[in-house]
């Protein structure tokens, strides 16, 4: 009998549920967090093949993820390379070239929909730590942009009085440090920039862990000036720019442990990439792009294709390597289909590769990628296993003086004068032009290319494309 009157007594308050269907929770938005890092080479990490970098978090985060080896940076330099991977947009598209400095008046126009502000529509918290460069002037800083909060600098780490070259070819002023949108300092010293940028990611985390979240974490560093804390000081076997390295893997570490602890590891869609490939110029504060050919500033393959680990525990299995050709432009569109979110109502370039990363697509989800560089010129295209190039002029350190110790040495200028093409499923390190065996090849990303032109224009054909779009000028 007393049991019948305890039963009824849990039924009255509710402490036993009968026959009520189970309503399943709706799945919690997924985080996203980005690390990008600024002219690092894609042999600079273990597990893309450093032998001389202990990068233990990125390996780590490797293999509990994917390596991504055939992914490509939007342009071979900053401004550029940061408007693709945050619009979706080949950089040219949307008027951003080269890397813009303190005496530029244009930037971001406001009309361009960010990541950040795509996920804030999703109700998503944001925040970047560190370098910006899409234009230095209040409108348009990263917190007109979609971003609640900025920790970090406006342009690249050299762009002050400090530069090797300052009072030669450049007169840089002061680099301010800002807060959202107030100067709170003048850089001299950087040795503690990748510390600070570490802490305000890690509480941020810990600040946002019972909301929906989109942090950027643009570091400035292994950009020269080469900086890095007394921790790292001589730890590695690679001199100053491993130190600098080994200082970012364990900004990596710092972050993924703040998300386990946090409880948040399993629903966070964490990236880890770079801008563009190693400035060689610089020599022993330089990376390397080891076994690709040249480096920050060309479009060969060491000039944009770049290191790429991503890790999601809750929808990607780990543990694998991803050959298929992507570029940062589809990160935005992934995005949006990972989130349900909206794409932007403008034309954007990139494509969703979420379902190559998921295993149920090994094919490119686009035909082919183009190469752009300085203002609007194609170099190259990538279509299938196949890089293509057209005549233009590059810059190389091959048979040149190397720079030492923070100076840079003296690029070579060469022509190249004929189309060349190379196989990268043999030839990764483009060694062997193959045009004259492959005509038809030549004739279809030829043709691929022509369309592009048309579309987006060609400086090195005097044709401007009827898709561009105006940057942002500063207000009047």
């Amino acid at each position: 009998m007393y049991r019948f009157i305890i039963l009824a007594m849990l039924l009255g308050l509710g402490l036993i549920v009968e026959d009520k269907p189970q309503v399943e929770k709706p799945d919690t938005p997924p985080n996203i967090v980005l690390i990008f890092t600024d002219d690092q080479g894609y042999q600079d990490v273990g597990v893309f093949g450093s032998p001389n970098i202990k990068t233990p978090n990125l390996d780590q985060m490797a293999a509990e993820g994917l390596q991504l080896t055939s992914y490509y940076a939007a342009q071979a330099v900053c401004s550029a390379s940061r408007a693709g991977i945050l619009t979706g947009c080949y950089p040219n598209r949307i008027g951003i070239h080269n890397a813009l400095g303190p005496d530029n008046t244009h930037g971001i126009n406001a009309s361009e929909t960010t990541i950040a502000e795509m996920l804030k529509e999703k109700g998503y918290a944001t925040a970047i730590y560190g370098k910006w460069h899409l234009g230095h002037h209040k409108q348009f800083l990263p917190t007109r942009h979609g971003f609640d909060e900025w920790f970090g600098i406006p342009y690249s780490n050299d762009m002050w009085p400090k530069h090797p070259q300052q009072g030669t070819i450049f007169n840089f002023p002061d680099l301010p440090l800002y807060e959202n949108e107030k100067v709170i300092g003048i850089l001299e010293d950087q040795s503690q920039l990748t510390t600070q940028i570490t802490e305000r990611s890690v509480d941020f985390i810990k600040r946002n862990k019972d909301k929906p979240f989109f942090l950027y974490v643009p570091h400035p560093q292994p950009h020269v000036p080469l900086f890095v804390s007394e921790k790292f000081k001589g730890k590695s076997e690679r001199g100053l720019y491993g130190d600098v390295i080994m200082e970012i893997d364990w900004s990596v570490g710092q972050i993924m442990k703040a998300l386990k602890d946090n409880g948040l590891e399993e629903n966070t869609l964490v990236i880890f990439t770079s801008d563009n490939g190693p400035w060689l110029s610089y020599g022993n504060h330089a990376g390397s792009a080891l076994p690709l050919r040249e480096g920050k500033g060309t479009a060969w393959e060491g000039g944009q294709r770049e290191p790429c680990i991503i890790k999601y525990p809750k929808k990607l299995a780990g543990g694998r390597v991803i050959d298929v050709p992507m570029m940062a432009i589809d990160l935005l569109p992934t995005l949006a289909e990972l989130t349900q979110a909206s794409l932007p109502k403008q034309t954007i370039d990139g494509k969703s590769v979420w379902k190559i990363l998921t295993e149920e697509q090994d094919e490119p989800v686009q035909e082919a990628y183009f190469f752009y560089y300085r203002v609007n010129e194609m170099f190259g295209v990538r279509y299938g296993k196949w890089k293509l190039y057209f005549p233009h002029r590059y810059r190389t350190m091959d048979g040149q003086e190397p720079g030492k110790d923070g100076q840079p040495g003296e690029y070579r200028m060469v022509d190249l004068k004929e189309i060349e093409l190379y196989d990268l499923e043999s030839d990764i390190s483009e060694v062997t032009n193959v045009a004259a065996q492959h005509p038809e090849v030549v004739a279809e990303i030829e043709k691929l290319a022509n369309e592009m032109r048309y579309r987006l224009g060609d400086s090195l054909k005097n044709m401007k494309g009827s898709e561009t779009r105006e940057p942002g000028r500063i207000d009047e």
